[in-house]
């Protein structure tokens, strides 16, 4: 792969340039950039309110433009857009990211309809609160209590999410679209 600022088009177009050239054509996109904001909403300026939502949903519009007419020349393609357990049902204090990640939902939907018949699922998989650098950067006095809501008393791991990417990119998820997981 190519480390890319999604906020930035040339970027992501050189990237997948990039990327080509060395593997071929894309076939695969996960997004999963992310850019948290934890703020009361009184307390948040537009500059974070712009920057979370331009991370967050405008950079997998980015990347799924790009790539997208690959994977359509192909005639197949997975995209799957990494969103939040939260984007469904609010989190306080977070509601430019909880925004962005309910809009990569609908996003999700919205594009999956148009693929489907190009041979292109798009889906979504909305983890909680996983153990990466976003979630250590939430007051602990937050993530305790958040974690004593969590079923499995923990955070998730990455390769607990990666598994439910490798399923919806694999051939045995090709007819499930717009789905959120």
């Amino acid at each position: 792969g190519a480390e890319v600022d999604v906020t930035d088009r040339p970027a992501v177009e050189a990237g997948v340039d990039e990327v080509k050239a060395r593997l071929g054509r894309p076939s695969i996109l996960v997004n999963n950039a992310g850019l948290d904001c934890f703020k009361p909403f009184l307390k948040i300026d537009v500059e974070t309110w712009n920057r979370v939502l331009d991370v967050n949903l405008t950079g997998t519009f980015h990347c799924c433009q790009v790539v997208l007419p690959e994977m359509i020349e192909q005639g197949w393609g997975r995209i799957v857009n990494i969103s939040f357990s939260s984007a469904q049902g609010g989190q306080p204090l977070m509601t430019p990211y909880v925004a962005a990640k309910a809009g990569v939902i609908g996003f999700t939907k919205a594009l999956a309809l148009e693929s489907a018949s190009r041979g292109v699922t798009v889906n979504a998989i909305a983890p909680g609160y996983t153990d990466t650098g976003l979630a250590r950067a939430v007051p602990q006095a937050i993530l305790k209590d958040i974690v004593t809501q969590v079923p499995m008393g923990r955070l998730a791991q990455t390769d607990e999410i990666a598994r439910g990417v490798v399923f919806l990119t694999d051939d045995a998820a090709g007819f499930i679209t717009g789905e959120t997981l």
